[in-house]
């Protein structure tokens, strides 16, 4: 019987992601053959101050809108709602809900709630070009990372005249180390891509190099190469490495692994 050749079979595969968020990727990777090494670039919690967060809560059934830009917004929402004796599921009814992802939607889903509204092309310039009702006036809702991020949605819509109210749900943290096994397969020079699912794990990763590798950080990654999920974390990419050398067409990790293979599959 003939063996299968798996797409990434002998492919050295470094994920970043936030710390408890690696499995499903590394799952994805690892059944295309892959050995895949954790690097995870951020720490999820709640904000330095949640009370602004509390206020919003206090206040949930007067939006017309929520929109979430992640899946952390989703989960640091509803968490903090369910330790205040309600949940994202029983208020739900009072608002309509607008996810940018198609991952955030599914998150979403299995809090048992539909989302309103998924951008075509999963992105924030395809949100605020498909909106599908006028927000002039309209009381929106966005949950997000307390040390900011694309502001896309939020410039579009104030300039629509929406009354947007934007709260510090959760915040991403840089990690203090990376994990030994990791740091191993880069000296020895064995990694054969790195991936990055967002601008912040760009950056993180960039200054835990530095912080682990110092002045050898530029020669280890020379033979490395480097994947972005998205044209923001691209952007990311050339500005801390000068390069990305794929980017998915398909915002997701599913994306992220066909570009993978596609770009492997070439060079083989």
């Amino acid at each position: 019987m003939k063996e299968i050749k798996l797409p990434l079979r002998d492919r050295n595969i470094v994920i970043t992601r936030a710390q408890g968020q690696i499995s499903e990727a590394k799952t994805i990777f690892a059944n295309a053959g892959a050995f895949v090494f954790d690097l995870p670039a951020l720490v999820i919690d709640y904000p330095d101050n949640i009370e602004p967060l509390d206020r919003v809560i206090h206040q949930i059934n007067k939006f017309d809108w929520i929109v979430f830009l992640s899946s952390n917004g989703i989960k640091y929402l509803n968490k903090r709602l369910l330790e205040k004796g309600s949940s994202l599921r029983t208020c739900s009814n009072e608002f309509k809900i607008a996810v940018v992802g198609e991952k955030t939607a599914q998150y979403l889903s299995n809090a048992g709630i539909i989302a309103d509204f998924i951008p075509p092309d999963y992105i924030a310039e395809s949100l605020v070009k498909h909106f599908p009702s006028p927000v002039k006036d309209m009381h929106i809702l966005i949950p997000r990372v307390q040390s900011g991020g694309n502001n896309i949605i939020i410039e579009n819509f104030l300039s629509r005249g929406a009354l947007v109210k934007e709260v510090a749900a959760y915040e991403s943290r840089c990690p203090k180390s990376i994990p030994l096994k990791t740091i191993k397969a880069l000296q020895s020079k064995t990694i054969d891509a790195i991936l990055f699912s967002s601008g912040k794990t760009v950056k993180n990763t960039a200054f835990l190099l530095q912080k682990h590798f110092g002045h050898e950080w530029e020669s280890i990654l020379r033979e490395v190469k480097l994947f972005s999920i998205g044209p923001q974390t691209t952007l990311e990419c050339q500005r801390n490495f000068g390069r990305v050398d794929k980017e998915a067409d398909k915002y997701t990790f599913e994306g992220l692994l066909k570009a993978t293979i596609n770009y492997f599959s070439w060079e083989d």
